[in-house]
């Protein structure tokens, strides 16, 4: 089973899982832990589309990059990682992100090949970043110490992508009886028009918030003055209503700030909830 490493010198984080960092992210790439790919069988069509679609090389270091800039972790604090290892492998699903059983700090990324086999030709680079971007906010954000609803840590993962410019185009905001933590999508929608209508930066301060033990009524009243997230998700069906009514828009996804990104710098085995996509 080949596995190709990042070529990228890291240091080690020697400090338990449950433990902050010192205070701030990585400075640079250069600081990031060592990535790691391992691919079970270069013979399936789900890793050749993968390594044809996009540049081993640098996927991971790029999905990191646009983490700590959307959740601020270059300023804030984050968990302890030591190292991230994609493995291209088959199984039902998309992905998930687990700890290694030896040591929760080296973390993996499982990615189904079976899946990738599956994506429209037109949709597979995005698709496969997008993918990665979810996963990675997996890796490096808070849980509460693993108290934290499980839809509003997959919305805070599809939030990101949602930022990067990296939304599938059959996302919707909205379902027939969804609530606030649905998740994903549903709830990533839902924290953007919190960060519009609400206070910019609030998805930050939400993760930063997560350290600490995730207890809904404490958590939500410190982020919200006093307002409760029940009230703002209604206030939020209508506004999203009345968009549609009055507009007649259907949800799209944000520019492509990933996309943009790059070109610029070219010129379930653990507690946590495992990221299904």
């Amino acid at each position: 089973m080949p596995v190709i490493p990042s070529t990228k010198h890291s240091p080690s984080f020697p400090n338990p899982e449950d433990q902050p960092s010192n205070g701030h992210g990585p400075d640079s790439e250069q600081d990031f832990p060592p990535t790691l790919l391992e691919i079970r069988d270069l013979s399936s069509l789900g890793a050749k589309r993968f390594l044809q679609s996009i540049d081993p090389c640098t996927i991971l270091t790029d999905a990191i990059s646009t983490v700590f800039r959307l959740l601020n972790l270059h300023q804030e604090s984050h968990p302890n990682v030591r190292s991230i290892t994609l493995i291209l492998r088959d199984f039902d699903g998309v992905a998930y992100t687990a700890g290694k059983d030896i040591d929760f700090e080296h973390k993996e990324i499982h990615f189904s090949t079976a899946y990738i086999e599956s994506i429209a030709p037109e949709r597979i680079k995005d698709e496969i970043t997008g993918v990665l971007v979810h996963e990675m906010v997996h890796v490096w954000q808070w849980n509460g110490k693993q108290r934290c609803n499980g839809g509003l840590i997959e919305g805070i993962a599809d939030w990101v992508r949602l930022e990067a410019g990296l939304a599938p185009p059959h996302w919707t905001q909205r379902c027939e009886g969804c609530e606030w933590d649905s998740g994903y999508e549903i709830t990533g929608y839902f924290l953007d028009w919190l960060e519009e209508r609400v206070r910019k930066g609030i998805v930050v301060k939400m993760n930063q918030n997560l350290r600490e033990e995730y207890i809904e009524e404490e958590f939500w009243n410190e982020l919200l003055d006093g307002e409760t997230i029940k009230t703002l998700w209604a206030k939020y069906a209508e506004s999203w209503e009345g968009d549609r009514r009055n507009k007649d828009l259907q949800p799209k996804g944000k520019p492509a700030k990933f996309a943009k990104e790059l070109e610029a710098s070219e010129d379930e085995k653990n507690n946590i909830p495992n990221g299904m996509v």
